[in-house]
């Protein structure tokens, strides 16, 4: 009977664990939207991230961009953020989101961890998001993580 027990749990953690995007796929949707960026132009690649389609949204990954004035100009998962200014987003604890957001990418690329409302659970989860300084704009996408 534990045995079927054990069995019936680990199945359904795996199965949750693959309704979640990973880290690296985090980064490679990022990296297939930097190429987009480059290739479609930004108008047309804001556009398909606001779309929230796939490629550029899978579970809980999508694309979100942000303009060098702070504004938001895509976002995938939360699409009535556009067009409001990052300067006003606090994560679940109530902290500064934007100018971490912004400052992540200054040199090029790089991270924020953060917790943020996963748009599959509807829950506070914890959230790494990778960021990439396209053109003039910050474009990111995050993996919630399991702690």
């Amino acid at each position: 009977m534990m045995k079927k027990l054990f069995v019936i749990l680990s199945v359904a953690a795996l199965a949750a664990a693959a309704t979640r995007g990973t880290p690296d796929e985090a980064k490679a949707m990022l990296a297939k939207a930097a190429a987009h960026y480059k290739s479609a132009g930004r108008a047309q690649a804001l556009k398909d991230f606001n779309a929230g389609k796939a490629p550029f949204r899978d579970r809980d990954l999508y694309v979100f961009c942000i303009a060098p004035d702070g504004m938001t100009l895509a976002n995938g998962g939360f699409p009535q953020y556009v067009g409001t200014s990052v300067n006003t987003l606090k994560d679940a604890e109530g902290k500064p989101l934007g100018k971490r957001l912004i400052d992540s990418a200054n040199k090029g690329s790089g991270s924020v961890e953060y917790l943020w409302t996963n748009p599959m659970t509807k829950k506070a989860e914890w959230k790494i998001s990778y960021t990439a300084k396209l053109g003039t704009d910050i474009c990111g996408v995050g993996a919630y993580e399991a702690r």
